[in-house]
């Protein structure tokens, strides 16, 4: 009779040490989950906001500007709820601040600058910049068109501004290179370049015509490539004509008698 009932308690035992073993590793991965969506949150928040504060850089809509705030809130939200008591506080009062900002937004009349009007930076870094931020901003206007919190219609017209511009900036910045390849008096790299250009430029322009901006950097380009026929003639050197004349003068002028 003892011995039965040690080994019952044995065996309770065993099952108790299991069943506290079992609760701590479902704990463990409760936690590991928990700390892997944060940083998935906090990543979302930093991209968006990064991407948010370089919407200065281009002309950026009213309408991108909100898709933008109602993102960072939402993951300042999920944030909240992932969050240690200690960090909640703060995501509470970035949750309050977002509000305002998408009231503002919303109560006023939405704003669409013209795209016309852009100039490409001239720091090469801040270029690198610009051509990221728009990157990223496409990725993260598909993503919340997907999850169907953007307007189709919206997220069309988004769609065409960025590729514009970075249509913009693509051949400015070939034109550009070309230019200063051309003053380095690298004139083979200079026509491929403008030649690139150009291509990029007619492909577009069989799609939309009566774009201006095509228009003018076809006209600007041609021009560019121009100077660059130029500038090779001016450089190759001026052919032997008159020493030859010379040679044949020498040729046949009366021999001198001694």
């Amino acid at each position: 009779m003892a011995f039965t009932l040690v080994l019952v308690l044995i065996g309770a035992l065993l099952l108790l040490v299991i069943g506290i073993n079992a609760l701590q590793q479902q704990k463990q991965r409760a936690e590991a989950l928990r700390r892997t969506e944060l940083a998935r949150q906090r990543a979302i928040l930093d991209e968006t906001e990064e991407v948010l504060a370089n919407t200065g850089m281009f002309p950026c809509t009213s309408h991108v500007n909100l898709v933008l705030y109602k993102r960072i809130k939402e993951a300042a939200q999920q944030a909240r709820l992932l969050s240690n008591p200690s960090q909640k506080s703060d995501y509470e009062r970035r949750v309050l601040d977002l509000d305002a900002m998408i009231a503002n937004l919303q109560k006023n009349p939405p704003q669409q600058p013209s795209i016309e009007n852009f100039r490409l930076p001239d720091n090469d870094r801040q270029i690198l910049v610009l051509v990221q931020t728009l990157k990223k901003l496409r990725a993260i206007i598909r993503d919340e068109h997907n999850k169907g919190k953007m307007d189709p219609a919206i997220f069309a017209n988004e769609e065409t501004r960025i590729s514009s511009l970075q249509l913009r900036i693509n051949v400015d910045s070939m034109l550009s290179r070309a230019r200063s390849s051309c003053y380095m008096k690298q004139y083979g790299s200079s026509r491929q370049m403008v030649t690139k250009a150009l291509a990029t430029l007619n492909t577009i322009k069989g799609q939309t015509p009566n774009d201006p901006f095509i228009s003018r950097k076809v006209e600007e380009a041609k021009q560019l490539l121009e100077e660059i026929n130029n500038a090779v003639k001016m450089a190759q050197p001026a052919p032997a004509k008159a020493k030859e004349e010379d040679d044949i003068d020498m040729l046949f002028q009366p021999k001198k008698k001694w």
